[in-house]
Parts: C-alpha cells; structure tokens; sequence
C-alpha cells in the first residue's frame, strides 16, 4: 500500500490525506519583527484609560445597582475583566452581602427579567451562592413566568445567559431556559432582531471566549448612544496591545516548528500549529501567562503528531512498542521503529527536557516534570486502548468509550501542562488534576464528544476505533440522528456539572478552574455545527484572523 511522500509502506496502514496549514509563514516574521513592539505613547495612554476606568468603581457607582452590573457586564464583556478584578470582585460581593443580608437590592424601579437576570449571571460566575429562587418573583399566581414584552428582547437575553448557568435539578432555570429559547427562536425570524437573537443563541456568555468575543461587543457598545466611551478606548487599545503579544507568541513556536521540520518528518500527520495555539489562548490571555502559552502550544501541536501516529498510521505492534517506549522513557525500544515515529518520541523528550530547564529556577521542576510525563503517559496509554479496540474490530459501551475519552479528549493534559509553567503550582494543585476530578470530567467529555460528532462520518471512511455516535448507536440500537439527541444531553448535563462545581471549588486558584471551563467553550468554539474546525483550518481562519492578524 502506497501513499503520499511514502509515508504508508507496504504495511497496511490507515493512513489519510489531511489538507495542509492553510498559513504558511504568514506568523514567522513575528518571530524577530519589531512590529510586534507596543509604541511607548500608546502604552501610557492605555494606561491612563485604565486608571480613569478603575476611577468608576467608586461611588457614587454603587448606589444605581443598575448601572453598576451594567458596567461591570461591559467590562467583561469588552475582555478586559482581568484589569480590574479586584474591583469587580469587591463591587459583587457588595452587592451579594446587601443582597443576602436584607433583600435590599431588588424593588419596583428596577424588577426586570434583564435586572435579574444579569445579577444572577454576574454573582454566579464571580462564585457566589445566590439561589435561583431569586426568579420566583418573575412568576405569577399559577407559578407560570410572567409575560415578556416582545419588545424586550434585551431581558430574554439575559435571562437565556443566565439560564446556561443552571444545575441538575434547578427546575425555575429549567423552565427559564425553555421559555426564552423558544421566545428567541420565534422571535429569530424579525429581520431587524435576528442578528442580535441569533448570537446570543450561538453563544450565550457561559460558553464563549473573552477575547474572542470583545470584537463583536465593542461594535455592538458602540452603537449604543449611552456608551462608555473611556472604557470603549480602553478596550480597543488593550486589544492591540495584547494581540501583539500573541502575536509574538504564535511567531515564537513557529519558528520552532519550522526547525523541527515536522512537516516533511512526519508527513501523515495534521500541521496545524496555529490553530493548536489558539487553544492555550483560550484558556487564558493574560501577559503573565506568556511562556507557559508559548509552551502548551507546541505541546498541543505536538500532541497532534501523537493523535495522527496512534489514529492514521502506527500497527498495532508498533503502537505497543512506542506506548512502552513512553512509558518507561527509553529511546532504545524505538529504535526498531519506522523514522517518523522516533521524531514524534524525540519531540516528547525535548518538551520535557524544556520544561524542566523553565522551571529549575523557580525549584519547581522536581515535581512538575514528572506529573507532565505521567500526564503524557496516560493520554497515549488511552490512546493504545482505541487503537487495540479498532484493532479488534470491537465496539466498546458507551460508558467504556465516554471513560477512556475523558483522557482522549486531552483536557487534563492541556491543564496539566499550563498549571506546571505557571506560579501556583503546587504538587497539590497538579495532585488534584492528575485524580481527574468532577470538573475536568465533565470538561472533558464536553470535548471528546462534540469532537466526535463532529469528525466521525470523516473518520468511518478508514479503519477507524468507533466514535461515541457508533457506541451509542449500537448499545441502545438508535439511528444516527437519536445518538446525536442522545449525546447532545450528555453535552449539557456535563455543562450543569460544570456550573454546579464552579461554586464549589473555593480552595483552588480562580485562574485553574477558569481555565478548565475556557477549555469546554473552546470545545465549543472549535466543534460548533458538527464541524471540525481544527483539522478543516479553512472554517476557523477568520476566528484566528480575528485574535492573531487584524487590529482594532
């Protein structure tokens, strides 16, 4: 059997044509350009915007609750929370304690589904326990939710973001939530609503990106006549300035990735580096998280050789051989294997011996190289048991597949290897990651299983380890169409758990379990429409132009 650049020998393999980057060099100059430099004048003038926004905080700011969720809902939706979290975490635990201690907050001049809706949301997501019985006061005599305005498009809105933050067993957000989805999506066909309607569907606050999302809010601030415009500018040039960090950044691992060579080395496997970048973005795009950024990235593009080699080219026995090989960490049993396999080994090494050389000097790499190998070791160890179950030709039960996906899915990976290159790592912290908790369990099935819908009937073309649609399928004898329903629950139920331990997990760094979920939106970013935007980097071009190329 033959295939391109010989990399599929006479050894039956399954082996596919992957398009290539759709970017060629375009990010290698940024590697040494000095357009990724911020001119001095524009940093002082963000800096003075930002003390002048940090200057609203005070009063008399709280004393129009309103207004005050509405500037701090501003703030985050314009992408530049991590500015003035302090302020903003004060300001809420304010107005949670007025709230809690008398009810003062809520009363005639300001009950609204939008008002409501939007103090939930913001309390929820800062961590707060306020219950959703706070909506009980939206309903009437026959415990029914009153009728909202169609004019009030605004206040179903809110109450649909807020509604994404529901539980198990929440049933007033249950009921929320059926009421202003079907109320958006008949409302959806007004030409002058859709737009707005449609967005807030797609991506309701709970499962999107910050940074992604900032450029379509700031147009949308901006055409409200009442908008802040201080923290408009702010927001417009904090955006540039990040982007040119990223933009270093992607320049950085690119000019890496072009050494390594990878392309022509290992010719079977996806070259998507950048869009491997994106997902490290995801998860958090403050400065102070730069080098371990830069890390992840290449250890996601990395990782996409290792999906390749287990999924579209290794045997059997040469998987066996180079899982053992990972395992025990000696180079000696790859030796027998074909070229391309040992450079995928030797990229493995050199991210470890990286990272120990980056976290030496903060005494740290006694601990966190070995939880990264161990991290390592159990995602490729997952990996040989699909490629032993396409092996076999055997379909696993869906609870078989969906526990082994939680490691596939590569989530605990990704938060391994960020928590080691950054300063609150502790053996504790990477302890609990590495036990797979409830919170990364259900992030991670969220990935594995919207990947799968979204790359099965791709994958079913070549011998392929079957997908959660086909275990599903077989185990409770449904059509295609009834798995994906099937499926789809699952995707929201772990949504629900996600919610429900975000309120928990008050022991933890707030930037770790923030990550977690950034890496569930991104799943939904990356998978939205049954489409695989990762491997098909035609379809998040423009999502990646947004971040990494265009200026505001």
């Amino acid at each position: 059997m033959s295939m391109a650049n010989g990399v599929c020998d006479d050894i039956r393999r399954p082996c596919v044509e992957f398009a290539p980057s759709i970017w060629g060099d375009t990010f290698l100059p940024f590697a040494s350009n000095s357009s990724t430099e911020v001119n001095d004048n524009v940093k002082q003038q963000a800096e003075i915007l930002k003390e002048d926004v940090k200057k609203m905080f005070q009063p008399p700011i709280n004393q129009n609750i309103k207004q005050t969720l509405n500037f701090i809902d501003s703030i985050q939706r314009l992408g530049v929370s991590y500015h003035f979290q302090s302020e903003i975490n004060q300001t809420l635990e304010q107005i949670y304690n007025n709230f809690t201690i008398n009810n003062a907050i809520i009363n005639e001049d300001n009950l609204d589904h939008h008002f409501l809706a939007l103090l939930f949301r913001l309390l929820r997501q800062a961590g707060h326990h306020i219950s959703s019985d706070v909506f009980k006061i939206l309903k009437n005599e026959q415990g029914n939710f009153k009728e909202i305005p169609e004019k009030d498009v605004q206040g179903l809105c809110s109450l649909y973001e807020a509604a994404n933050l529901r539980s198990q067993g929440d049933d007033i957000l249950e009921e929320a939530y059926d009421l202003a989805y079907t109320r958006l999506n008949s409302l959806a066909n007004n030409p002058s609503l859709a737009a707005q309607i449609n967005y807030c569907l797609r991506r309701p606050h709970n499962k999107s990106i910050s940074r992604s999302e900032a450029r379509y809010h700031m147009t949308l601030h901006q055409q409200d006549p009442s908008h802040n415009q201080i923290l408009l500018t702010f927001a417009k040039l904090d955006f540039n300035i990040l982007q040119k960090l990223h933009q270093r950044e992607i320049g950085i691992i690119t000019k890496w990735w072009k050494n390594s060579d990878f392309v022509k080395k290992v010719p079977y496997a996806r070259d998507r580096l950048v869009e491997s970048y994106v997902w490290p973005l995801a998860m958090s795009c403050e400065p102070e998280h730069s080098i371990g950024r830069m890390f992840l990235g290449r250890v996601v593009g990395v990782i996409a050789l290792l999906d390749d080699t287990y999924d579209a080219y290794g045997t059997v026995q040469e998987l066996e051989l180079f899982t053992e090989a990972i395992q025990r960490w000696d180079i000696r049993i790859v030796a027998s294997l074909p070229q391309c396999m040992k450079v995928v080994f030797d990229a493995i090494v050199e991210l470890c011996g990286d990272m120990e050389l980056v976290t030496t000097h903060s005494g740290k790499s006694s601990f966190v190289v070995p939880h990264f190998k161990r991290a390592v070791c159990e995602l490729l160890k997952a990996y040989m048991v699909e490629a032993q179950w396409c092996h076999e030709g055997y379909t696993p039960t869906y609870d078989e597949y969906k526990s082994n996906g939680v490691v596939t899915s590569t989530l605990p990976l990704f938060t391994t290897t960020l928590t080691c290159m950054v300063e609150f790592a502790t053996e504790d912290v990477l302890n609990w990651i590495s036990n797979y908790p409830i919170i990364i369990k259900a992030a991670s099935v969220i990935g594995r299983f919207l990947d799968d819908m979204a790359s099965h009937k791709f994958e079913q073309q070549r011998v392929h380890v079957a997908s959660a649609v086909e275990c599903c399928m077989k185990q409770y004898n449904i059509s295609e169409e009834e798995a994906y329903i099937y499926i789809h629950k699952d995707v929201e139920d772990c949504w629900k758990v996600i919610n429900e331990e975000y309120l928990k997990l008050n022991d933890l760094p707030k930037s770790l379990v923030d990550w977690i979920v950034n890496l569930a939106r991104m799943c939904e970013v990356s998978y939205e429409n049954y489409k695989d935007r990762f491997t098909n980097g035609e379809l998040l071009k423009d999502y990646i132009s947004s971040l990494l190329l265009d200026p505001i």
